[in-house]
């Protein structure tokens, strides 16, 4: 059995991906391009696979495949009509993450609300040395305590954060995109009564044609003018253009996102003019990463293709 990783390089080194060893042969390609697979699957059995796409140009030639894991939950990488014609199936994980993100959307938040990134230049220029008072009142923040919090996405991690927002004394309102979502523990409301009544609004949501641009510049309007927005979602549900003029208008406070439309970020992305960090913090899609949490995807994937072998004899 050949195992191949394709975009090895995405998972980091800090993990123990030894027990792949056990499985069979184990090739590791850094990152891989559509155009530079050739014929590196031409006798691999099993491929693990990001970002890349998995399709007939990619993997035409790699007859003997019967197995695609793809190291995320989403599997818009995958023609999975290809797949089926091939007799090629595909595993995906879910639920991984939870945790991590719902921890990288608090980290997020707490660094605008409370101004962090001011603060910490304050003391680290020196000015507190030389400050007479033993506080400063550089830059006004508030308590979370009897914020609302809006939630557009209320899957697993909407959930986690709820109930996270719940502990700091926030109440709860959420959007269910797909309009099915019924959550007893919150109060479910249409999307222009979240826009217009929460003080933060974080998108845990997938990306689909009801989703896509859903952020725009008609949603910053209704906004609060003090609300901060939060995106772990995906990056196409906003209008980026759209949100670099909310936040250089002051139409809204603040913004953090960990996740853009085009990732790495295109030098001529909008949001770059935004300079000032007490109005915007862009993380580079890290919300995932936590060393235990990649560990945990792994080890998924490890059982994954270990059950597919047992089933097959």
């Amino acid at each position: 059995m050949k195992i191949a990783f394709l975009d090895y390089k995405s998972l980091g080194e800090d993990i123990d991906l030894s027990e792949f060893s056990g499985l069979g042969e184990v090739v590791k390609y850094n990152l891989l391009t559509a155009e530079e697979v050739g014929g590196k699957l031409d006798d691999a059995d099993i491929v693990i696979v990001n970002k890349l796409e998995i399709n007939e140009k990619t993997i035409g030639r790699a007859q003997k495949l019967k197995l695609v894991c793809v190291t995320a939950t989403g599997t818009n990488n995958l023609d999975k009509e290809y797949l089926a014609s091939r007799g090629i199936e595909w595993r995906n994980v879910a639920g991984y993450s939870t945790d991590c993100v719902a921890q990288h959307t608090f980290a997020l938040l707490f660094y605008l609300l409370e101004k962090l990134n001011y603060y910490d230049n304050y003391v680290k220029s020196g000015q507190y040395i030389a400050d007479k008072l033993f506080t400063h009142f550089g830059e006004s923040f508030h308590e979370l305590a009897g914020k609302t919090w809006g939630i557009i996405g209320m899957g697993e991690i909407g959930k986690r954060v709820a109930g996270i927002a719940e502990a700091f004394g926030c109440g709860v309102i959420y959007y269910s995109t797909s309009g099915k979502n019924n959550q007893q523990e919150y109060k479910r409301v249409e999307f222009h009564e979240l826009l217009a009544s929460s003080d933060i609004i974080s998108v845990h949501a997938p990306l689909n044609s009801r989703t896509e641009k859903l952020i725009n510049k008609e949603a910053f309007l209704k906004m609060k003018r003090s609300a901060i927005f939060i995106n772990v979602g995906r990056g196409p549900i906003v209008v980026e253009e759209d949100l670099a003029w909310a936040l250089e208008t002051g139409e809204i406070a603040a913004a953090g996102l960990d996740v853009l439309v085009k990732e790495p970020m295109d030098s001529e992305n909008p949001l770059l003019k935004v300079r000032d960090s007490r109005k915007l913090l862009i993380t580079p899609h890290i919300a995932w990463a936590g060393a235990e949490t990649r560990q945990r995807l792994m080890d998924i994937i490890e059982r994954q293709i270990r059950g597919f072998i047992s089933e097959r004899g």
